[in-house]
């Protein structure tokens, strides 16, 4: 069985380097690190708010490429909820230690994006990690641990780097120090358990710093089982009262992969060059509100 399964795990990695970005290529790292920030900034309107007062937060989005191709759904449901200040910069391919300090000549995400000098510079209210994993070696400063070739290793590596991010965030912001959001990945076919014990460890990351954890992946699991990968589930009443979002409203359900794509949640076709979904997809929509609603529950 081991031949099959080695397939599946070629066919993710292909998969995961446009993991959220519909117009992303392969996932393995380019000749040079991305030449242009992919960062985007944008302001919240100016009309009042009709829900109850809450600050209008500035919330920071980092992530690999589910947060590309999530990025401009989660900045429309933050600005129209929160009247919130928003920066996305979404990498596709990287992993948590893309983002750290001291790692830019082995990264995919230049010095400017590094997770720390964003903080410096914006001084955001929240810094939202969406973050699958990359459990494959698509990316330099993994230094070549993979999921596949020593488990152990690679938690012990991931968790490490994920505590490192936490310090260089909390050093950032000085007295004022965001409140990271780490966002529950939803079900993978290939690594169930991997995905498991990524979600815990963020768990137990928000637990120990006062920081919260956004269940998005609970928003694209059967309600029978968290960690059951489907690529359907039953239209939401929001999905059936907006066509475009229930995608077989004959049989009362609802698309969130497309048949070639396990892992993303656009229902475009990948291409090779990163950028946000372009087409309405009910999976990003769905994780696009839990996070959001995780803020404003933690905004108030």
């Amino acid at each position: 069985m081991r031949g099959p399964w080695i397939v599946g795990v070629v066919v993710a990695g292909l998969l995961l380097g446009a993991c959220g970005d519909p117009s992303s290529g392969p996932e393995a790292p380019p000749p040079s690190a991305p030449g242009g920030s992919t960062t985007t900034h944008q302001r919240a309107p100016a009309s009042p708010s009709t829900r109850p007062p809450v600050k209008a937060p500035e919330v920071l989005y980092l992530g690999d490429s589910l947060a590309m191709e999530n990025q401009k759904v989660i900045g429309q449901e933050l600005r129209r909820d929160l009247r919130a200040t928003y920066t996305s910069a979404p990498y596709s391919g990287t992993t948590l230690c893309d983002y750290l300090e001291g790692t830019a000549e082995r990264s995919l995400v230049p010095a400017r994006d590094k997770a720390a000098a964003l903080v410096r510079s914006l001084r955001p209210d929240f810094v939202v990690l969406q973050f699958w994993g990359n459990a494959w070696d698509f990316t330099w400063c993994m230094d070549d641990i993979t999921y596949d070739a020593s488990r152990e290793k690679y938690f012990e590596r991931y968790e490490a780097d994920a505590r490192r991010l936490v310090e260089q965030i909390t050093a950032a912001g000085g007295s004022h120090r965001p409140r990271i959001v780490w966002v529950l990945q939803g079900p993978d076919p290939i690594t169930p358990d991997r995905v498991r014990r990524v979600n815990g460890l963020y768990e137990r990351l928000a637990a120990a710093s006062d920081d919260v954890v956004a269940d998005a992946g609970k928003a694209v699991s059967p309600a029978s089982d968290r960690y059951a990968w489907t690529q359907y589930l039953p239209c939401t009443a929001y999905e059936r009262a907006h066509p475009d979002y229930c995608t077989q409203p004959g049989r009362d359900r609802t698309a969130l992969h497309r048949d070639d794509d396990y892992l993303h949640f656009c229902l475009a076709p990948t291409t090779s060059t990163p950028k946000p979904c372009p087409v309405r997809s009910p999976g990003i929509l769905r994780i696009a509100r839990e996070v959001t609603k995780t803020i404003r529950q933690s905004a108030r």
